[in-house]
C-alpha cells in the first residue's frame, strides 16, 4: 500500500527548524531574485549576443543560479529532508552559519562578475564553496540515517556527487580569471554547465518533487522503482556528458547523453503528471501553473541542448538554452514551489507556537502573486524575443518587467511575514447583565 503524499508529515512539527532558519534562506532568495533582474537590466545592451566574460549578464545569471535556485534548494532541503526521512534536526547552528557564509559569498561573486573584479569573484567563490561543503556534510549525515523514501535518498546522493563536480569546475573557471589555469576553459565550462543545471540543481529539484508534488496534490507517493530508474538514467547521462567534456568522442557521447536525459525526464514527468491527475486536490492555482511551465521548460531545454551540440546558430541557441533551462525550467519551477512552501511552513510554525493556525491560503496575498505571475511570463517571453531579434531595447524592457514581478514577489513575502506574526483578535468581553 503506497503512503499518501502527506503521510510523512506525521509528527513533522517536532522536526521543524526554528522559523528564522528556513525563512532567512527563502527571504535571501527573494532579494537576490530582485537583484538578478536589476543586474540583467544593467547589462541588457549586451544580453542578446552575450558570449561570456565578466559582465552584468553573467552576474545576473549567477544571482539566479546561486542566489535564487541554490539558496531556495538549501532552505528547502534543510527543512524538508529531516521531515521526509524521519530524522531529528541535528543542528540549528550549522544551517545558520551556512547562510551567514553563503549569502555574502554570492554577493561577492555577483559583484566580482558585474564590476570585473576577479579577486572579489575568487573570494566569493571560496566562501560559496565552503558553505556548500558544510551543507553537503549535513545532507550526507541525514541521508545516511534516512528511513524510507529510497528514491528521494538516491536523488540526494546523486546531487551531492554532482555538486562536487560543479564546485571543482567553478573553482577552475574562477582561477582562470586570476591567471591560474587548473583546467582547460572549454572543459571546465562544459562540466560546470551540465553538472550545475542538470546535475546538482536538476537532481535536487526532481528529488524534492517526489516529496512536494504528492504532498500538495494529496496523492499517493510515486512508484519508487520508476523514480529510481529516472535518477539512474540522469546519472548515466551526466557521466557521458563528462567524458564528452574532456574531448572523448564529444559529439556521439553528447547525443547519447541527451537521449538518456530525455528518457529520464520523460519518466520523471510521467510520475509527476500521474500524481497531479490522481491527487485529491486538483485546484492548485497559479503556483502549480508555474511548476507545469517549468516542466515544459525542462523538456524544451533538451531540444535546445541538441541544437547547441549540433552547433546550430551557436550564439543565439546557446543564449536561448540558458534562458529556457535556467529561467523557463528551474526558476519557474522553484518560484512556483516557493509560493506553496512559504505559506505551508508559516502555518505549521504558527501552530507550533500554540496559536490556532491560519490556513496557508489565508496567509497568501493573492494580488502580488497574480502580478508576479504575469510579469514573470512576460519577461521570459520578452527575453526570448530579444535574443531571437538581437534587440537590446527588447531585452531592457523585458528586464524592467521582470523587476516589477520581483518587487511583487517580495511584497508577497512581506505580507506573509506580517500575517504570520499578527496577533489574533481578542475575543469580545462579555457584557455585564442589565439589572
Amino acid at each position: 500500500m503506497k503512503r499518501g503524499g502527506g503521510a510523512f508529515l506525521a509528527g513533522a512539527t517536532s522536526r521543524l527548524l526554528p522559523m528564522s532558519i528556513p525563512f532567512r534562506f527563502f527571504g535571501a532568495a527573494i532579494v537576490f531574485h530582485l537583484l538578478a533582474w536589476l543586474a540583467l537590466l544593467a547589462g541588457s545592451s549586451r544580453l542578446p549576443r552575450f558570449a561570456g566574460g565578466l559582465d552584468w549578464p553573467l552576474a545576473a545569471l549567477h544571482l539566479v543560479t546561486l542566489g535564487v535556485l541554490v539558496m531556495t534548494a538549501l532552505g528547502a532541503s534543510l527543512q524538508l529532508l529531516p521531515v521526509a526521512t524521519r530524522q531529528p534536526v541535528r543542528s540549528t547552528r550549522w544551517p545558520a552559519a551556512i547562510w551567514a557564509v553563503y549569502t555574502p559569498g554570492v554577493a561577492a561573486v555577483a559583484l566580482g562578475m558585474g564590476l570585473g573584479r576577479p579577486r572579489w569573484l575568487g573570494a566569493g567563490a571560496v566562501a560559496v564553496t565552503l558553505a556548500l561543503l558544510a551543507w553537503a556534510a549535513l545532507m550526507a549525515a541525514n541521508l545516511r540515517g534516512a528511513r524510507g523514501m529510497p528514491a528521494v535518498v538516491m536523488h540526494g546522493w546523486a546531487a551531492l556527487g554532482a555538486l562536487a563536480v560543479m564546485l571543482v569546475s567553478a573553482l577552475a573557471l574562477a582561477a582562470l580569471y586570476l591567471g591560474l589555469p587548473l583546467l582547460d576553459r572549454s572543459t571546465a565550462l562544459a562540466l560546470h554547465i551540465a553538472f550545475a543545471a542538470y546535475g546538482f540543481m536538476g537532481l535536487l529539484a526532481m528529488g524534492l518533487s517526489y516529496i512536494l508534488v504528492p504532498m500538495f496534490a494529496l496523492s499517493a507517493t510515486p512508484d519508487e522503482r520508476q523514480a529510481i530508474a529516472s535518477c539512474a538514467l540522469t546519472v548515466a547521462a551526466l557521466g557521458l556528458a563528462a567524458l564528452a567534456a574532456f574531448g572523448i568522442a564529444a559529439l556521439p557521447l553528447r547525443l547519447a547523453a541527451l537521449a538518456l536525459g530525455a528518457s529520464a525526464v520523460a519518466l520523471h514527468l510521467h510520475l509527476m503528471l500521474a500524481a497531479l491527475r490522481t491527487g485529491l486536490r486538483r485546484a492548485l492555482g497559479r503556483s502549480f501553473t508555474l511548476v507545469r511551465i517549468g516542466w515544459t521548460g525542462l523538456a524544451a531545454s533538451l531540444l535546445l541542448a541538441l541544437g547547441v551540440a549540433l552547433d546550430i546558430d551557436a550564439a543565439s541557441t546557446s543564449t536561448l538554452w540558458v534562458l529556457v533551462c535556467i529561467g523557463g525550467w528551474l526558476l519557474s519551477f522553484l518560484l512556483g514551489m516557493l509560493q506553496r512552501i512559504l505559506p505551508f511552513l508559516a502555518s505549521m510554525h504558527v501552530s507550533r507556537s500554540g496559536r490556532r493556525p491560519p490556513t496557508p491560503s489565508a496567509l497568501s496575498a493573492q494580488r502580488p502573486l497574480a502580478l508576479h505571475f504575469a510579469a514573470h511570463l512576460a519577461a521570459l517571453a520578452g527575453l526570448a524575443l530579444a535574443i531571437v531579434a538581437d534587440s537590446p531595447a527588447l531585452a531592457a524592457l523585458a528586464a524592467a518587467v521582470g523587476t516589477l514581478g520581483a518587487v511583487a514577489l517580495a511584497a508577497f513575502f512581506l505580507a506573509l511575514w506580517r500575517r504570520m506574526h499578527a496577533r489574533p483578535p481578542k475575543a469580545p468581553s462579555a457584557k455585564p447583565p442589565v439589572a
